[in-house]
């Protein structure tokens, strides 16, 4: 080769971004030229005899956003503290007992467990119990008590306008009292062609929240659009939900944030306690303060197992829980979402190998959170050589070939068929496009991959599709190849 041609391999080799040379990741360099920060690794573990190796990386060590990925390291910190096991529980509790009439002279408090998953079918089955035990009357108030954390301050913009308004569910605010993952529930239904549609609550028999119904029922076929905003004034939360259904659409059900989770307990646990056939005397109230000392447990129901709890965590990317379970994790007394991200990120800093990283939160819903693609690989590896905890953290990732994320379904059916991952999305401020998991060689050999791609504020718009194209087009070739 002459000497001219030499010299400009050599400087296009100098040329080409930081990691792009022999990666093993041709179609995410391709991004990277476009101006996108991108980290990729993808290694083979160990098995027997055989050692584990690095099979593509794109510089690895870059710190970046992961956005929803940081779900994993709380699942993965949540497993090791707690165990697949571990069950939260909810009480109610009281400073006095029934007298013979099933009369309660003092408050009814109830002692919120920071179950990440507590539902309105928990508070039913609370209520019930309380029935059970012979309580009918309460000559005083139900009180609500968030003592373990609650309200926690926000960080993100989302959250921060959740207290006067909300248009989706994924911001909610966050308690240790809090039900139905912090959202309120409608369920939107036709009637009659030209009448106005059908909403109620979800979760009671009267209108919990209120409801500002401007739905009109359409023709057959017509199309069913749907619009809903939750507002706050001087009596609490309403929901405005506006837009057309048809007469032959199914019913369908609208969740956005409440702006007190607490207080939204409260309502639901008082209007089911009432449908049980349990009075209140004077209504609920919220509170931080811890139940006193010596008070009776009346009732008290366990959440799902924890393993259960993070497959829909982790299925449905759902912030609050992730964030919720992370507070959890913190030691100390009413712990803000900055400890919950460094109580997560101590476990992940534990273990060798793992090298820096900043975590602000359980969810990744704040945008400053930083990790690398060789640290996330490493957390993976740890886990899958854990073998009483690796089946509660691989459970909850997704097969593309049959996700509950319709997105993620690209690629090869050999790729779809071989990964276990999880995404992680954000647009603002700038787009982030993550995936971590596990894959299934051609030989059955277990490895993991991470990828990190970051926008900036120079770059264009980034779609899911051309992503995993691209990570699909980079890793099955080291799955068939190994």
């Amino acid at each position: 080769m002459p000497f001219r041609m030499l010299l400009l391999c050599f400087f296009l080799l100098l040329w080409l971004p930081t990691g792009a040379v022999a990666s093993g990741f041709p179609s995410l360099t391709t991004l990277q030229g476009e101006g996108f920060q991108v980290g990729a690794e993808a290694r083979l573990l160990a098995v027997g005899n055989e050692p584990g190796r690095t099979l593509g990386s794109m510089s690895p060590s870059r710190e970046l956003s992961p956005a929803s990925v940081t779900k994993v390291y709380t699942a993965a910190a949540a497993l090791d503290k707690l165990g697949p096991q571990h069950r939260f529980t909810t009480r109610l509790v009281s400073q006095a007992k029934p007298d013979a009439n099933g009369v309660l002279m003092a408050d009814l408090v109830f002692d919120g467990g920071g179950d990440p998953g507590l539902t309105s079918e928990d508070l039913w089955r609370l209520a019930q119990r309380l029935y059970e035990a012979g309580v009918r009357q309460v000559n005083g108030q139900l009180i609500i008590s968030q003592w373990r954390f609650g309200p926690v301050k926000c960080l993100t913009t989302d959250r921060c306008r959740v207290v006067e308004r909300s248009d989706n569910a994924y911001s909610a605010l966050l308690s240790s009292a809090g039900v139905n993952y912090g959202s309120w529930c409608v369920a939107v239904a036709p009637r009659q062609a030209g009448q106005p549609a059908r909403v109620t609550g979800c979760d009671s028999k009267i209108a919990l929240p209120r409801i500002e119904n401007n739905v009109t029922t359409q023709p057959a076929n017509s199309g069913t659009e749907l619009s809903a905003r939750r507002v706050s004034d001087a009596d609490g939360d309403v929901l405005r939900v506006s837009g057309k259904i048809s007469t032959n659409a199914y019913p369908r059900q609208i969740y956005r944030a409440s702006s007190d989770p607490a207080a939204q307990t409260g309502e639901l646990l008082l209007d089911m306690l009432i449908q049980s056939g349990i009075s209140v005397r004077d209504g609920y109230a919220t509170t931080t303060q811890r139940p006193a000392g010596g008070s009776h447990q009346l009732a008290a129901v366990d959440g799902k197992p924890l393993q259960e709890e993070l497959l829909r965590m982790l299925n449905y990317s759902n912030n609050f829980m992730a964030d919720v379970l992370a507070l959890n994790l913190v030691d100390s007394p009413r712990p803000d979402l900055a400890q919950a991200g460094a109580a997560v990120g101590a476990f992940a800093g534990s273990l060798p190998g793992h090298g820096p990283l900043t975590l602000d939160s359980g969810s990744g819903l704040t945008t400053t959170n930083r990790i690398t693609a060789a640290g996330a690989n490493v957390l993976l590896e740890s886990m899958y050589q854990r073998p009483s905890l690796f089946p509660g953290l691989v459970a909850g990732l997704q097969s593309p070939e049959n996700g509950v994320m319709r997105f993620i379904r690209r690629g090869s059916p050999d790729f779809q068929r071989s990964v276990m991952i999880k995404t992680g999305t954000l647009n603002q401020p700038v787009a982030v496009r993550a995936m971590t998991g596990y894959f299934r060689t051609r030989s059955n050999r277990w490895g993991v991959f991470t990828v990190l791609v970051n926008g900036t504020a120079s770059t264009p718009y980034l779609s899911w599709s051309r992503v995993i194209d691209s990570i699909a087009a980079d890793l099955e070739p080291m799955i068939n190849a190994n």
